[in-house]
């Protein structure tokens, strides 16, 4: 039995406590069944935040969230928050969390399953097996370099400024994430930036390739720019295994690389840092999906990006590469025989709601207990 770990929960905004809701679940099938003990904390994030506390994310969550061994999320914002002022905004607490934590590193997949090759957007023969891994530097870049902000010109117009910086640092240790992770798969690494137009893109690429020669020989090194791979993930998507990128691009790449499986409602992320004096990862995991407003309340939300992104909480940060491998064949048995979620809606199979697809779940796991 594993050892006692804490987690905390942030459900969020939206569809997130329902998806949350749901994983939870799974976290008491995985203590029922002897495999470990969890101490689980919960708390809001986000709009919740603000309507319960005036800010997005307290001083004392950000606490909670350094403290514990990880912290599993949901999804923030929605159109009840658009007035609020930009400093204050539901998104700035997601963000706070991952500067605050020093989670450097989100590693999106993108699997196809096989019961889901219709689901695709793009031809069955082009996506069937597809397997990428998307890794995205998240506390760096665009989104929190400065100087950014409005400024009011001479002549009354305004103008938005926002800076994309990177230092060697900042990429070495992202690269040294991509490539750990391709030697556990195909053994190749492609690098995304704009090196023919932005500073900061031929900086990436340098030290990338730098990189590689000193410490990664043995894993294939490729460069693209960043409009290119975005057309590459169109047109062959399956010439890629794992993809190193910066904040700006990975946040759009992966979101395009997501709809290649089907639906956002089936991807997960894990963020990790740097591994502290005693061994500690820490470890930020959330679904790719938004908050989705339009549907939150009704019972239709996809439960299986917040339940993978658990999956990936417990290979990465406890160590539980056995449960969490169980949990990933579960969701696919159940793509491939139970009803859907409306997302992903097949002719001729039930459409069931997110606590059902829940049940179906637990159902699977319940037969390898």
């Amino acid at each position: 039995m594993t050892a006692n770990k804490t987690l905390l929960l942030l459900p969020g905004d939206g569809i997130g406590p329902e998806v949350m809701a749901q994983a939870r679940r799974v976290l008491d099938w995985v203590q029922s069944s002897g495999r470990a003990s969890f101490q689980i904390f919960e708390d809001h994030a986000g709009g919740a935040a603000i309507d319960a506390y005036g800010v997005p994310v307290t001083d004392a969550t950000v606490a909670k969230a350094k403290e514990v061994d990880a912290v599993l999320f949901g999804s923030v914002g929605g159109p009840k928050w658009d007035s609020v002022p930009f400093e204050i905004r539901p998104e700035a607490g997601l963000l706070r969390l991952r500067s605050e934590l020093q989670v450097f590193a989100n590693l999106r997949p993108a699997k196809v399953f096989d019961a889901l090759v219709e689901s695709s957007s793009l031809k069955p023969e082009l996506v069937r097996g597809l397997d990428i891994m998307i890794v995205r530097e998240c506390i760096g870049g665009i989104y929190f370099g400065e100087p950014r902000g409005i400024e009011t010109l001479p002549d009354g117009s305004q103008r938005g400024i926002n800076t994309e910086v990177y230092t060697t640092h900042e990429i070495q240790r992202v690269g040294r994430v991509a490539f750990e992770l391709a030697r556990k798969r195909q053994n190749r690494v492609c690098s995304v930036e704009k090196a023919n137009v932005m500073e900061s893109g031929l900086l990436w690429r340098q030290v990338m390739t730098a990189l590689q020669a000193a410490e990664f020989p043995d894993v294939a090194l490729s460069h693209m720019y960043a409009d290119n791979c975005a057309m590459q993930l169109a047109k062959n998507p399956r010439q890629f295994d794992v993809i190193v990128t910066g904040n700006l691009f990975g946040d759009i790449l992966s979101d395009l690389a997501a709809m290649l499986t089907g639906s956002l409602g089936l991807l997960p992320s894990a963020t990790l840092g740097a591994r502290d004096a005693n061994g500690r990862l820490p470890g930020f995991y959330e679904p790719i999906h938004g908050s989705a407003p339009d549907i939150a309340g009704q019972a239709k939300a996809n439960p299986m990006a917040q339940i993978l992104s658990l999956a990936l909480l417990l290979r990465y940060s406890f160590d539980m590469e056995e449960d969490a491998a169980a949990i990933e064949a579960a969701v696919e048995r159940v793509l491939a025989k139970a009803g859907r979620t409306p997302d992903i809606a097949a002719p001729g199979r039930a459409v069931i709601t997110t606590a059902e697809m829940g049940d179906a779940l637990i159902a699977e796991l319940a037969a390898i207990k």
